[in-house]
């Protein structure tokens, strides 16, 4: 009888010892994550070019040149944003006016309406002028609640800005597409800030 206890004892102390360790290997580190990532570094530029080529964003973003068959990117200064001390036509009053038509800068990069003057931001990996120092989080909320760095009390992010579409994207494509933009080769433009409609310089 006493054998038979001793058994059987045995038994349930090696059964705990054996699930101990088991739980144990399988516990995770506080350093490990818990969801891995949807996209490798790698794939992740490689999937946020193809959303930035696809939503167009060169068309506003990416300084152009004019030539006989109208404006075309210069691949030199892609995504540099509105070029500061580029000279600006005049700008008509009526431009400002709800109804009338809104105005676009020649290399379309700059836009006038009813907003006052709204110019494409820099998107290169430059810290200082561009998207070099933004954070994940940072560009998920500006393009979810379409506010300058994501913050409350931020700017809004005006026309033609298309932000609300943008920020339907999951936030594992919003994440590659900032992961695109700083692999960039960054360029130091510090585009000017919008312009309200009670500033804007008109023609006389």
């Amino acid at each position: 009888m006493r054998k038979t206890k001793f058994t059987i004892a045995s038994l349930l102390a090696g059964t705990a010892i054996l699930w101990s360790c088991q739980s144990g290997s399988e516990t995770k580190t506080p350093d490990e994550p818990l969801v891995q990532a949807a996209y490798s570094k790698e794939e992740a530029v490689k999937r946020g070019q193809f959303l930035l080529l696809a939503g167009g964003c060169n068309d506003c973003h990416s300084p152009k040149k004019m030539t006989p068959h109208g404006p075309v990117i210069d691949s030199s200064k892609l995504l540099a944003g509105h070029l500061a001390g580029s000279p600006m036509p005049p700008i008509a009053a009526s431009a400002l006016q709800p109804g009338n038509w809104a105005l676009m800068a020649p290399d379309a990069t700059a836009f006038v309406g009813p907003w006052g003057i709204s110019y494409a931001a820099n998107l290169t990996s430059d810290s200082a002028t561009g998207i070099g120092a933004w954070t994940e989080l940072q560009f998920i909320q500006t393009m979810r609640k379409g506010k300058h760095l994501g913050m409350e009390n931020g700017r809004p992010v005006l026309p033609p800005m298309p932000w609300e579409n943008v920020g339907k994207l999951s936030d594992d494509d919003l994440k590659s597409m900032l992961a695109y933009m700083k692999s960039t080769t960054p360029i130091s433009n510090r585009v000017p800030g919008p312009v309200t409609p009670d500033k804007v310089p008109v023609a006389k």
